[in-house]
């Protein structure tokens, strides 16, 4: 066995050294004659048996494994006959069964081809048949009259296949099939003759129901269009009487009625209900006989005579109502700005309302048009191209915002904008010139009339149904309260609080004079001279109240207007950009009542510089009269005897009783936050003059106590941070050593924050008169 193997481990070794052989050959061996070189190659050849040798080694070690594979090879060979035998046999069953398939399945298609054949052979005698069956029918209807089912005959013999027939002509009977055609043909052309006369005589008629039997008889006949257009020709006559028939019963209304005032807007909705009416009427019988993607037909045509009517129904208003003669007046006076020639806005009332009622009339008749037509397209557009439904969307898109209809009510609405800024514009003007005070109420009247000329105008718009002309008068609402009742306010405003001193008297007289004469020569307001102190002071608080509603119902308007917006828009009106003008418009208006809240701010400085800072300066002064270098009897006298602080606090609440009495609760609470912060500016200005002993800084730290809850009191504002300064130094005040301050500074804060630089901290110290100078020195802050 050893033996057997050995030539098999000769030869891999040979294998295996091969390229080092080739690399040391023996003939370059034999030529070597160094010792050196000898010596090399001698031990490149003993590394290389060493190589050899290990991989013989490896071999070796294979040997029991590859034996025991051999022998599973030799046991494997019976089976892999058997495999093999199998294998031939499952390879003919797969040739027979793909053989037998291929002639199944060409006999099924010659079945097939049979089965088609054969249906043609059935299709082509059944055509033959039904060409004979409705050459009988028609002329038997035709003399019984009956021609629905003339119709119904032309209507198979026009649905036959054109090429079955062409076939039939070619066979044997080609003779009888052309008979039969030219009979049939010649019965087409009288039936839609006869078809077409008695539509006509019935629409002359006005017999509704003879006109909708033949108006059914017109798709059979392969004559969509014309039926469509004929019929549509009889709708349009009715609506015209109709139409006719309105407007003559308008021009013999009594001006007395209760609709006189918008007689013209409802006509125009009789003649939208008449037609919406026709639609929701006829649109089954159109859909049933005529199929889907039909009725824009026939509302094309019933537009054409809608725009007719509307046409005489808005001349006749611009007539009546001398609609053109008034704007123009308008136009006029707006240009002009004299006061002879100006159109009372209380004409203009109700003729604005009727404009925007015909509008908003239109709008919703335009989409009924257009929720019907959408429906009936998607319907029949249900298998169509995606270039098909675009086309028809241009086509309704084009019938909608190019009709006369639309046209005409957006040129009324363009003078009706221009009216409604002048009736606004003027109606404001005469709300400020008639404004009055009542004794115990806040404001005055021109801002609640003010603000409901303003909702009355955009609420006329708004049920109008125009989103354009509902942004306008947002617009045009806008600049009147921004522009010119802002520029009212702020001229009152600046007149400014009566002071208490003679010279700002003088000062705020010659001012409120000069506003006066400027705002006459404006033709703003009308004043009645200059008032007295009293009275002056009562209309600036009163300002100042108007100012801040002002801004609350502009905000409330804004709110308001988003809520009726979305309202409008989910009903459908307005287009894809509708409500992002509708949110510009809106924004604008936040915009202008920032502004009038910036203008009460600018009046609430005001009346705090004139009306609180002169009077409570002094009063806080007199804290440097009060010594605060005291001792222990002075203290106990200071107890007893308060020095200051109260009736400091006294002198502030008789002044801030008379202003909580005529300003709103959120100015009141505005004002006295100024205040506060007015006398802890003031008080710390007073405190840095003064001196302290111990119990003078005892006695501070008591006052302000004091005077802090007596505040916290009157506001709602948090007052302490305000104070946080003052409440620092009280405590400085109040140490008994200097080095004690340390224990309230730095890492021993905890959680206070210090509002006083380290600088500040040894100010302070240094008012005490008991701290030496060097011991403030020497702190480390």
């Amino acid at each position: 066995m050893a033996a057997a193997t050995v030539p098999g481990l000769r030869a891999a070794g040979g294998e295996g050294g091969g390229s080092a052989a080739s690399a040391l050959s023996m003939e370059r061996i034999e030529s070597l004659t160094d010792l050196a070189d000898l010596e090399a190659a001698y031990s490149r050849l003993c590394e290389e048996e060493k190589v050899m040798q290990e991989e013989l080694d490896a071999l070796l070690e294979q040997q029991s494994t590859i034996e025991n594979k051999m022998v599973a090879l030799h046991r494997m060979g019976p089976n892999l006959q058997l495999i093999e035998g199998d294998a031939q046999q499952l390879a003919g069953m797969i040739t027979f069964t793909c053989n037998l398939a291929e002639n199944v399945s060409s006999k099924v298609r010659q079945l097939d081809l049979a089965k088609n054949r054969l249906y043609q052979a059935i299709q082509r005698a059944d055509d033959i048949l039904d060409l004979k069956f409705c050459m009988d029918g028609v002329q038997t209807a035709l003399r019984n009259e009956d021609y629905e089912q003339a119709a119904a005959h032309i209507h198979r013999y026009l649905s036959l296949d054109k090429s079955v027939i062409e076939l039939s002509r070619q066979g044997k009977e080609g003779g009888i099939i052309d008979a039969n055609l030219k009979l049939l043909q010649e019965a087409e052309q009288r039936l839609k003759t006869i078809v077409t006369e008695k539509f006509d005589t019935a629409m002359k008629q006005g017999n509704l129901p003879q006109v909708e039997r033949f108006f059914k008889i017109f798709p059979l006949l392969g004559l969509h269009e014309e039926g469509l257009s004929k019929f549509s020709e009889y709708l349009c006559k009715q609506v015209a009487n109709k139409a006719e028939e309105n407007l003559q019963l308008v021009m013999g209304t009594d001006m007395s009625d209760r609709r006189a005032a918008v007689i013209f807007a409802d006509t125009l909705t009789l003649l939208f209900e008449g037609i919406a009416r026709i639609v929701e009427t006829h649109q089954p019988i159109v859909e049933t006989y005529y199929g889907p993607g039909r009725l824009y037909t026939l509302i094309k045509h019933l537009q054409v005579e809608c725009d007719r009517q509307v046409e005489k129904v808005v001349d006749k208003f611009i007539k009546e109502r001398d609609y053109h003669r008034q704007f123009q007046q308008v136009q006029n006076s707006m240009m002009r700005s004299s006061s002879a020639e100006k159109i009372e806005p209380r004409e203009l009332d109700p003729i604005l309302t009727e404009v925007t009622l015909m509008n908003a009339r239109s709008e919703l008749y335009l989409r009924f048009i257009k929720r019907r037509i959408i429906a009936d397209f998607e319907v029949g557009d249900s298998m169509a191209s995606e270039e098909v439904k675009q086309e028809h969307q241009k086509y309704l898109d084009k019938l909608l915002n190019n009709c006369l209809l639309s046209r005409t009510m957006q040129e009324l609405i363009g003078y009706y904008i221009t009216m409604e800024e002048y009736f606004m514009r003027e109606t404001v003007n005469k709300a400020v010139a008639m404004d009055g005070y009542e004794k115990g109420q806040l404001t005055s009247s021109m801002v609640d009339d003010v603000f409901y000329i303003v909702k009355k105008c955009i609420g006329r718009a708004l049920s109008s149904s125009s989103i354009d002309c509902l942004c306008a008068m947002i617009n045009h609402s806008t600049t009147e309260l921004e522009s010119d009742f802002r520029e009212v306010l702020y001229n009152k405003l600046k007149q400014g609080f009566p002071a208490t001193t003679f010279q700002d008297f003088q000062r705020g007289v010659t001012s409120a004079v000069n506003i006066m004469h400027s705002s006459l020569q404006q033709g703003k307001f009308d004043t009645k001279g200059i008032e007295s102190t009293d009275e002056a002071k009562q209309s600036f608080l009163v300002t100042l109240n108007n100012v801040e509603v002002c801004s609350e119902n502009i905000m409330t308007l804004k709110k308001t207007l988003e809520s009726d917006c979305s309202k409008l828009l989910s009903q459908g009106f307005g287009g894809e950009q509708a409500q992002a003008k509708i949110d510009s418009c809106l924004s604008d208006m936040a915009a202008v009542s920032n502004k009038f809240r910036d203008l009460l701010q600018e009046g609430l400085n005001e009346l705090n510089s004139t009306a609180i800072k002169p009077q409570v300066k002094p009063w806080i002064n007199l804290f440097l009269s009060v010594s605060h270098n005291i001792e222990e009897e002075e203290f106990s006298d200071y107890e007893a005897n308060d020095p200051w602080v109260q009736q400091f606090i006294v002198n502030l609440e008789q002044q801030m009783t008379e202003f909580k009495a005529g300003l709103s609760p959120v100015i009141y609470d505005t004002l006295t936050g100024l205040m506060t912060s007015l006398i802890a500016i003031e008080l710390e200005k007073v405190l840095l003059k003064s001196t302290f002993s111990r119990l003078g800084g005892l006695q501070f730290d008591k006052e302000l106590r004091s005077l802090i809850a007596y505040l916290t009191t009157v506001t709602t504002w948090t007052i302490r941070d305000k104070f946080a300064r003052l409440s620092q130094m009280a405590t400085i005040l109040n140490l008994e050593r200097v080095t004690e301050i340390l224990d309230y500074w730095g890492p021993n804060s905890g959680p206070l924050t210090w509002r006083l630089t380290p600088a500040e901290v040894r100010q302070v110290l240094a008012l005490r008169i008991d701290f030496r100078s060097e011991d403030i020195k020497r702190l480390r802050l």
